[in-house]
């Protein structure tokens, strides 16, 4: 689904390696640093709930069948729709459908996949919309608005990316936090030192990450402290990222991030494993 100019973070962290995931084989370890913080419930999603990313079934459809789909009354079918209407041509009426759909639908899923596709297409509208869902009362569709400004323009939505670093979700803190080291380089040191004291780990591991993109003495301190975290993920991590080049890591990290790995339910462009 990514543009071929797209930058990468870089090659597969070998940390993702299925063998070396928390519990993987027959004495698991591991799954005590695992953060865990929105309600889960095992077993309960329908098969046909967890297709709804798949918009196979309706790659043939026509716009308007999509968007007709898109009001209608399966949400697992308005989700398709939505992701679907991400890939066809941009034009007025995708626009208009989609936003009404991330602002007006009582799926929040729904309403996130709406406003990943508007990123997509661009436009005042699309930023409009993603602008409003900053303060939407889903933590998965703000983590998802933060991802919209920073596709749409993170320079000109730059401080209401920044404002996302006081949300009380760790998603959309972690996905500002990024988007403004994307932004500013060397010049989100502050954010990035404020973010390793973060009450959450996921957030402290992009810290670490993004921390070795900055030669700094301020930044090796906070490296320092992050290498003795309680979590080993966030330990790890910043032992890795106190032997990268910080100038290398800067100029790969500069694109809009992959779209193909999402390791967790709700989680975005900008909430992958940290990799270097």
């Amino acid at each position: 689904m990514r543009d071929e100019e797209e930058a990468t973070d870089g090659p597969p962290d070998p940390q993702l390696h299925p063998e070396r995931s928390p519990g993987f084989g027959e004495n698991p370890t591991g799954l005590e640093d695992i953060e865990v913080d929105r309600d889960v419930t095992i077993g309960e999603a329908s098969l046909a709930e967890l297709a709804a990313s798949d918009t196979e079934p309706v790659e043939d459809d026509e716009v308007a069948d999509l968007i007709e789909t898109l009001a209608g009354d399966d949400v697992v079918e308005r989700r398709r729709a939505a992701l679907a209407l991400a890939e066809r041509d941009s034009d007025e009426t995708i626009v208009r459908a989609l936003s009404a759909a991330a602002t007006t639908d009582e799926d929040a899923d729904v309403r996130q996949f709406a406003v990943e596709a508007l990123a997509k297409h661009g436009g005042s509208l699309a930023a409009e919309t993603a602008r409003a869902l900053t303060d939407d009362p889903d933590p998965w569709v703000r983590a998802e608005a933060v991802v919209a400004l920073d596709r749409l323009d993170r320079e000109a939505h730059e401080d209401e990316i920044e404002r996302a670093l006081d949300d009380d979700h760790h998603a959309a803190r972690r996905n500002a936090l990024v988007s403004l080291f994307k932004r500013r380089g060397e010049g989100a040191l502050s954010v990035l030192v404020d973010a390793a004291d973060d009450p959450s780990e996921r957030v402290r591991e992009w810290a670490a990450h993004l921390l070795g993109g900055i030669e700094d003495e301020r930044a090796d301190e906070a490296l320092a402290e992050l290498a003795d975290d309680e979590k080993s993920i966030v330990r790890e991590t910043a032992v890795r990222a106190r032997e990268v080049d910080s100038g290398s890591f800067r100029r790969q990290f500069a694109g809009v991030l992959d779209e193909s790995d999402r390791t967790l339910p709700g989680e975005d462009d900008l909430n992958r494993t940290p990799d270097l």
